[in-house]
């Protein structure tokens, strides 16, 4: 007895979308750079935004809400690399600009180019916490012994007032990991590739 032909149909696309489905998760966990940077341009998993400058208004909004910022730092394990926050938390104003500095310094004998990934958590703040200046997506080219510092500019979104849903947020953890970037080692020595406004190299 023969299957009606809107079963097979409905069959047929069940098995693509789940080889589709799969085939995703499989390049998730094969390659997480690339799946933290498909988070940073999309928005999701506890991404943040970007912005030229904080709102005018700020200082007029901010008045009775603050948020402790924590600062976390990580390093891949093929980045020879000693990687940390400046600072370890600041408390800032909803809506007013903050500044604070990562340092990363290379501990081994050759040159090494990194680049960094981030997030924020909890998830449901990263819509709301929005960066002026940083250094993801910026590779630093470092020589042996060398490092350098990287300033993070920022402020807390006023809209976040508006969610009750963020009422609860008492802390927010923004969080650095520093990756080997793929084409190390084809740069010449002393070349810090689309330095911008990262920092400036130091012994």
């Amino acid at each position: 007895m023969s299957r009606p032909a809107g079963s097979t149909r409905n069959g047929k696309t069940a098995l693509v979308l789940a080889g589709v489905a799969a085939g995703m998760v499989g390049l998730a966990f094969a390659s997480v750079p690339l799946y933290q940077l498909f988070c940073q341009v999309t928005g999701f998993g506890g991404t943040t935004q970007r912005a030229e400058s904080p709102p005018a208004q700020a200082g007029v909004i901010a008045s009775n809400r603050v948020i402790t910022v924590r600062f976390n730092a990580d390093t891949a394990g093929s980045l020879p690399w000693q990687f940390r926050p400046q600072q370890t938390a600041v408390r800032v104003k909803v809506g007013e600009e903050s500044l604070a500095f990562y340092e990363a310094r290379n501990t081994s004998k050759a040159p090494v180019t990194g680049t960094a990934t981030f997030n924020v958590t909890p998830l449901k703040a990263g819509q709301y916490f929005v960066k002026v200046e940083c250094f993801c997506f910026t590779e630093q080219r470092l020589a042996p012994g060398k490092s350098i510092d990287m300033p993070v500019s920022f402020y807390i979104d006023p809209a976040i007032l508006k969610d009750r849903n963020l009422d609860d947020v008492k802390t927010i953890t923004l969080s650095y990991t520093f990756y080997r970037a793929e084409d190390d080692g084809k740069k010449p020595v002393g070349e810090t590739a689309k330095a911008g406004k990262a920092g400036a190299a130091k012994k």
